[in-house]
């Protein structure tokens, strides 16, 4: 959550022409950020969690898993012989 001067006293957050504007400067769009964060999170924890979390749907939450793998749950010997 982003905390402005707007937004500290209250529970709102802080608007998407705010966060744009704070972020135009680097070249970022807020959705690119979010998305970035989502990540991070998906594949580091429970994906039903996340989604929960951020008032998804689990599906929403698993589209960020499609590129990643988990070495630790592939077998270490794939071919028999």
């Amino acid at each position: 959550m982003m905390v402005t001067k707007g937004t500290k006293a209250g529970r709102a957050p802080a608007s998407t022409a705010y966060v744009s504007h704070v972020l135009d400067l680097c070249g970022v769009p807020p959705r690119m950020l979010r998305s970035t964060r989502l990540v991070d999170l998906v594949n580091t924890m429970d994906p039903k969690l996340v989604a929960a979390a951020f008032g998804m749907n689990p599906e929403g939450a698993m589209i960020y898993l499609a590129d990643h793998i988990d070495d630790g749950r592939l077998p270490t010997k794939l071919w028999p012989g």
